[in-house]
């Protein structure tokens, strides 16, 4: 699907399913990572993640296109657009939008590489980065604190 195909189906969902107009631009974004798509609130236009495309095919397309839509339509009307918002949670059930995409690519997550323990209380603290145990304390109840691993 090319970015002129994708137009025309944004444009033909907001008819179908919001009974309004789409006057803006949406395009295809490679650099979105574990997004579906994003709602620019500056200039309006809407950028989707091809890889969701290619991953999942038109129909999640479709989902995230209408979750991203309600974004726009509220925010055009100066209701609330945020995901907290009533108002965006009531237009995605009318519109049958989903409130979250499929997941695209998992988040790098750090590995956690130091065990430390309280010798008092037997608190556990799991860090990424070492500690100088001469200079903390447990925060529940300020004894000591020493490494395990």
């Amino acid at each position: 699907m090319d970015e002129q195909q994708l137009q025309q189906l944004t444009e033909s969902i907001s008819l179908e399913s919001f009974g309004r107009t789409f006057r803006h631009r949406v395009y295809f974004n490679p650099r979105l990572r574990t997004t579906g798509g994003r709602y620019r609130l500056h200039d309006h236009d809407i950028e989707i993640n091809p890889e969701a495309y290619r991953k999942y095919g038109l129909e999640e397309l479709t989902g995230i296109i209408k979750h991203e839509l309600c974004h726009y339509h509220l925010h055009i009307e100066g209701k609330g657009y945020r995901h907290r918002d009533r108002d965006f949670r009531e237009l995605l059930k009318e519109t049958g939008a989903p409130r979250h995409c499929s997941v695209i690519r998992e988040p790098v997550r750090w590995k956690t590489k130091h065990l430390y323990r309280c010798t008092d209380c037997g608190q556990s603290y799991l860090r990424k980065i070492r500690m100088d145990t001469s200079r903390y304390r447990c925060g529940r109840c300020h004894g000591r604190i020493q490494k395990v691993e």
